[in-house]
């Protein structure tokens, strides 16, 4: 089996959760006269490609150190969202159902599209990215504990609707957008779809039950669209880790990686290296012809 990076470039550039500390990096050493290059790097965990931890929302739980290899790194899908929802839209277990086999136990990566406008596509837009992106209700929650979902990762800023979280005091212009999108689309408004008793349900209602999640996903994900594959995270193994910065990594039969790299060398690329989402619609339109199987 061969891998696919799911991760997004690490850098000084590359936003955290808002408020949270972005990657910071300087030298501390340089070939002249130390004979060896040295760096300082701070950082909060939830930068760039992570996976936050049971501890980051419920006490009891889990470090990240303590996190089993059989359990980060498993069979699992990539489902494509993009047809289906857009700015401040809700998802739904149907919605993954109707477009992928779902297995009990999988690891489920869940792809809006949203990462086409992460900072290092060419269709970058950072409020789009974290504040606009869509999210799921309750309903979502309950489903990924009856199908024991072992965890999620998601190619946007949270993994919860960013009106379900603090982002919908802190950006208000985008919560009245917000307001009025749910009033025209789903008969009611925000505060009342996304009461007090459903706040960050994604993490408060899913990881004492051991459902974690990983954030910010991109890479090479859309050549995975809605197709089975081995899944890993491998973040450190962290004591008292609350999250952790990680790499995604998919694994694919040798056959089906050779297939998706001659897609790959069809398709425009970022700057990084990795494939331009919106500017290989192509792909996208592939995905949704097809219902996954075993390849």
């Amino acid at each position: 089996m061969l891998p696919i990076d799911l991760s997004i470039p690490l850098g000084i550039g590359t936003p955290a959760w808002p408020t949270y500390e972005p990657l910071q990096m300087k030298y501390f050493k340089r070939l002249a006269p130390n004979g060896a290059n040295g760096q300082l790097l701070t950082h909060s965990n939830h930068v760039g490609t992570h996976l936050d931890g049971e501890i980051h929302f419920y006490g009891p739980g889990r470090d990240i150190a303590s996190l089993p290899l059989d359990y980060l790194m498993h069979e699992g899908v990539v489902v494509d969202l993009s047809d289906a929802v857009g700015d401040y839209d809700v998802y739904t277990s149907r919605m993954i159902e109707e477009r992928v086999e779902v297995k009990d136990g999988d690891i489920l990566i869940i792809h809006t599209g949203y990462h086409h406008h992460g900072w290092d596509q060419p269709a970058a837009d950072e409020v789009k990215y974290m504040v606009k992106h869509p999210g799921p209700d309750r309903e979502f929650a309950l489903w990924c504990r009856s199908r024991k979902i072992r965890w999620i990762g998601v190619d946007c800023g949270s993994a919860d609707h960013p009106m379900n979280t603090i982002i919908r005091d802190w950006m208000p212009r985008q919560a009245r957008e917000a307001d009025a999108h749910f009033r025209s689309k789903y008969g009611m408004p925000l505060a009342d779809f996304y009461d007090d008793s459903k706040y960050q349900l994604m993490h408060l209602e899913l990881f004492n039950h051991g459902i974690i999640h990983a954030e910010c996903l991109g890479g090479d994900i859309d050549l995975l669209l809605n197709r089975r594959a081995v899944i890993a995270a491998f973040p450190w193994r962290l004591v008292d880790g609350e999250s952790c910065i990680s790499r995604i990594v998919a694994f694919v039969d040798d056959d089906l990686h050779a297939r998706l790299m001659a897609e790959k060398a069809r398709a425009k690329l970022t700057k990084y290296g990795d494939i331009a989402g919106i500017e290989n619609d192509w792909l996208h339109q592939r995905a949704r012809n097809r219902k996954t199987t075993a390849g």
